[in-house]
């Protein structure tokens, strides 16, 4: 092959291809990589069921502080990493990586490869370091950098520096979706190619990025499609310890006790669609589980949830063949839609042994939430599937969620605040832990560590937050709600419902109604009398909040009207459509009179204490008032009468004395009387219950006389700064309608003794 070609897989122009699956190989110390042939779908291209596995590239000298990969296309990927021979060697400087989208063919920006700070206890040869891997979605192409820090010689990067690119294959639940088109296709190459057309260049890897001895692999591997790289092939030769050397498995598999709490919904490892072929190790178990471990897989937070599975698969094929673990480093993984996936094989109910907490992995389970959670916020979700999967771990072992435990250190080391650990000695830590609290990393990221108190109390209750928010059927005066009887209260907590096991509504202490986790109301219906009403949240622990009680009344008798409503005339400006009225009415009720509403002829609606409002009807036709009172309880009672207020003209008037005709538009009918003599006198009868003198009103207007059925009752003075039309100046009202005479007597006001009025509107 060409010394100078870049490509890590050879492009094809050919005619006729097949799908290959990723896995991929070194032989011996040449640095070529072989790909396996797999058999072409039978739908003529159609993705089915294929496995994942994991390219190395080499990364080259470039200078004395950098290793690097210049732009090179590749087969399909969709994560990748970086990795080194010394397992406990550090990058002293910045791995990045950019890439092109098989989708888009939009080459990305460059992202940082966060440092992995997960290690099995016991680490031995075949366990290589690597950054923690980062999903970048289906991908074609890479660029990558490594580069020491400043004043750093280049023996500040590792040996053995690789570039891991992961396809995390397609399961057996994705290939059901196959229908709707082609999935991420596998590294194509021509079927009539020879081995060496489908492999990578020898210029292109190091012999120090050699995984596997010469003599593990013949030069015909490639026509296997299970060449995948093996747990112990993504290793530099120069390790010499497997890396189970110093943990034995357990000679039987354990009970698997029962649990304080429900058993959250996990999809296992054949649902994300495991691999186990590459896991072949029998699995080892604690004897219990004292603690929880909670991790980021830092990476991305840009993933679409039905992209879980694979970023799952992703990072097993990773831990696997770019770790060289056994098996994927954790118990338990959690997406930002709260899914949660089965980790490390064993059986999710037992105390697997995990990768996950160097020295503190043999008491403790470990579960990582996928993303980076340095800067961005969980989900609720995602903290509500951590606290069951820790309420149900813990459960099992007799663990308070909230509570503290002491655990052994496994290894002599400094945490991330820079408390020192030794290794035999006991330490105490909380039952919900983050990893930097027993290793020093910024794991499980910032925004995640600060949720960890949510998660211990969500995981071991008591419901939070539960607040009654309102109650319908009732109505509240002061600090008790009145009811007929059926009620529905309406409530909210903080707490997941995931979390919850019932709420329960309470009337009188004892359960009226139970509600699912998920509700947010209940309803009961009370009896006659006094009550008191709570809402009380079991948690999924079986302890309970109570809502403070709520005093109830039920009562189902209606308001009255200690005074019908009544309407009577009041002063202001007549006119044929607008007489001014005032209407009056008094309510009360038994228990607690919330308002009184006017039906007709409009629409008002006044407080418990008002008694009185002013209005204005049309005259001569007869109106319809309709009231109704309320009661807080909703009982309510209606009282309605009719009155029509009715206009007499001045000369419907019996006359004494001299008066004048006037004529003016501003005067009712268009004419009124006028006099300024003495004694002129004009009387008007009617049977109604109200009456109304309505008059001009000016500077030089005098004053009258008024009787009532032949008795002097008050002296009007009709004098006014300003101009008055049509002014009710006077008024009188009876309890019931009768018969009545209203005379008015002119007194001759010295100076001012004109009296002009424009008749005389009464109620019948």
């Amino acid at each position: 092959m060409s010394p100078r070609r870049t490509h890590a897989y050879r492009p094809l122009s050919l005619k006729r291809r097949v799908w290959l699956t990723v896995g991929a190989v070194v032989l011996g110390s040449t640095g070529v990589v072989a790909v396996a042939l797999a058999n072409p779908s039978d739908d003529g291209g159609q993705m089915k069921v294929r496995k994942g596995g994991v390219h190395a590239l080499a990364l080259k000298e470039a200078g004395s502080r950098k290793r690097e990969l210049p732009q090179t296309d590749t087969g399909p990927f969709s994560m990748l990493g970086v990795s080194w021979n010394a397992v406990k060697a550090q990058i002293k400087g910045t791995a990045q990586v950019r890439t092109r989208s098989s989708e888009t063919g939009d080459w990305s920006g460059w992202q940082k490869l966060a440092a992995s700070d997960a290690l099995p206890d016991e680490v031995g040869a075949g366990i290589r370091g690597a950054s923690e891997p980062l999903w970048v979605g289906p991908s074609d192409a890479v660029e990558a950098r490594v580069v020491a820090d400043d004043g750093t010689a280049s023996s500040g990067l590792p040996a053995g520096l690789r570039l891991d690119l992961v396809d995390p294959g397609v399961s057996a639940e994705e290939a059901k979706a196959a229908d709707a088109g082609p999935k991420q296709a596998a590294f194509a190459v021509d079927a009539s190619a020879s081995p060496t057309d489908s492999v990578l260049p020898t210029d292109s890897v190091s012999p120090t990025a050699s995984v596997l001895p010469t003599d593990s692999v013949s030069p015909t591997a490639s026509a296997s499609p299970t060449d995948s790289v093996s747990p112990t092939a993504s290793v530099s030769p120069t390790d010499s310890v497997s890396p189970t050397a110093s943990v034995s498995p357990t000679a039987t598999t354990p009970t698997a006790p029962a649990s304080t709490a429900p058993k959250p919904s996990i999809v296992s490892r054949a649902g994300w669609g495991a691999d186990e072929s590459i896991s072949p190790d029998p699995s080892e178990y604690n004897a219990d589980v004292k603690a929880v471990f909670v991790h980021h897989t830092a990476g991305t937070n840009d993933y679409t949830c039905d992209e879980s599975a694979a970023i799952v698969r992703g990072i097993y094929e990773y831990h696997v063949k770019s770790n060289g673990w056994n098996d994927i480093g954790y118990n338990f993984l959690v997406d930002k839609c709260g899914t949660i996936f089965e980790g490390r094989k064993g059986g999710v109910d037992l105390p697997v042994l995990g990768a996950h907490t160097y020295g503190f992995n043999r008491e403790s389970t470990g579960i990582s939430m996928l993303g980076d959670y340095n800067t961005v916020a969980p989900s609720k979700a995602a903290l509500a599937s951590v606290a069951k999967i820790a309420a149900w771990k813990l459960g099992q072992y007799g663990g308070d969620p909230a509570g503290t435990v002491q655990l052994t250190a496994g290894a002599t080391q400094t945490n991330y605040t820079g408390t020192a650990f030794t290794a035999g000695s006991k330490y105490t830590f909380n039952r919900i832990s983050g990893h930097r609290d027993a290793y020093n990393t910024e794991c499980p990221g910032s925004q995640l560590y600060a949720q960890l108190p949510t998660i211990r109390t969500w995981a071991a209750g008591p419901v939070q937050g539960l607040a009654v928010k309102s109650v319908s059927g009732a109505g509240l005066s002061g600090s008790k709600y009145y009811t007929k009887g059926p009620i529905t209260v309406n409530w909210s907590a903080t707490t997941p419902d995931s979390l919850i096991s019932k709420f329960e509504l309470l009337v009188d202490d004892k359960v009226a109604a139970t509600a699912a986790p998920t509700a947010t109301s209940a309803q009961a219906t009370l009896a006659l009398g006094a009550h008191t009403v709570k809402i009380r949240a079991v948690h999924q622990s079986g302890k309970t909040t109570t809502t403070s009680a709520l005093a109830f009344m039920a009562e189902t008798t209606a308001p009255s009207f200690t005074t019908t409503p009544g309407l009577s005339l009041r002063t202001g400006t007549v006119s044929t459509s607008a007489v001014p009225v005032k209407l009056s009415w008094a309510a009360s009720d038994n228990a607690a009179l919330k308002q009184v509403q006017l039906l007709a002829p409009t629409a008002a609606t006044y407080g418990p204490t008002t008694t009185s409002a002013n209005h204005t009807v049309k005259s001569g036709a007869a109106t319809t008032w309709s009231m109704r009172a309320f009661d807080y309880a909703g009982n309510y009672r209606t009282s309605s009468l009719a009155y029509t207020p009715v206009i007499l003209q001045e000369t419907s008037a019996v006359k004494s004395g001299t008066w004048t005709t006037k004529s003016s538009s501003s005067y009712l009918g268009g004419k009124s009387y006028s006099s300024g003599s003495k004694g002129a006198a004009l009387t008007w009868t009617f049977t109604g219950r109200s009456a109304a003198w309505v008059v001009s009103r000016a500077s030089a207007s005098g004053q009258a006389y008024v009787y009532v059925d032949g008795v002097k009752v008050t002296t009007v003075d009709l004098k006014s700064t300003t101009t008055k039309y049509r002014q009710a100046i006077w008024t009188k009202s009876w309890s019931s309608s009768a018969k009545h005479t209203v005379k008015i007597v002119v007194v001759g006001t010295s100076g001012r003794p004109t009296v002009t009025t424009d008749g005389l509107v009464y109620i019948k």
